[in-house]
């Protein structure tokens, strides 16, 4: 899973910590760093670079998640 963020991001700041704490590992990118990233990002937020951007290995995204919503989705994979 990747997690698309920005460093100001205090909404990616608590998912992060949520997630350490839950034992989720996830892959961090930037997107004020990697313009393809905030690409990415735009494509499942209907041209918004809205941050945290959760992209999962079957593609399928989340947008500002809870760590409830995070840990369903998950589950279904």
């Amino acid at each position: 899973m990747r997690m698309y963020t920005t460093v100001w991001c205090g909404y990616c700041q608590r998912l992060k910590a949520q997630m350490g704490r839950e034992g989720i590992s996830f892959e961090e990118i930037d997107i004020e760093v990697d313009p393809d990233a905030a690409a990415i990002v735009e494509s499942v937020n209907g041209g918004n670079q809205t941050v945290p951007t959760l992209v999962f290995d079957d593609g399928s995204a989340l947008t500002n998640p809870s760590i409830g919503q995070v840990k369903e989705r998950l589950a279904t994979l």
